[in-house]
């Protein structure tokens, strides 16, 4: 099982990135999938989470209207499209699958893609 994240870089405020997270090893489609991110001395909180069947989306209120997640499931493929990037967007992005398998939750984890926001 794989989730590989790609996409992370330095961008100055306003500017935009589109983190990708491919993933492979798993059935993808049946998934939830969401994007982390942990800062320094900060704990690792939810940015954006995607259901498996009708595709519905949820935002941390600290990305809504700028940041977008998308998933191709065509391409076992979860994107998150972030606009508008302020300098506390600055961390470490992780993808995240999980399903619940009879009695818990199946978990994997990417190893994360540093994003940093800065003039």
């Amino acid at each position: 099982v794989q989730l590989v994240e790609s996409g992370g870089g330095l961008v100055q405020p306003g500017g935009s990135l589109r983190l990708s997270c491919a993933a492979s090893g798993f059935t993808f489609s049946p998934y939830i999938m969401s994007w982390y991110r942990q800062a320094p001395e900060k704990e690792r909180e939810s940015v954006a989470t995607i259901t498996s069947s009708s595709g519905s989306t949820n935002y941390a209120d600290s990305v809504k209207g700028r940041f977008t997640i998308s998933r191709d499931n065509a391409k076992n493929t979860v994107y998150l499209q972030m606009n508008s990037l302020k300098p506390e967007d600055t961390a470490v992005y992780y993808c995240n699958a999980r399903t619940w398998d009879t009695a818990y939750w199946r978990n994997y984890w990417g190893q994360g893609t540093q994003v940093t926001v800065s003039s």
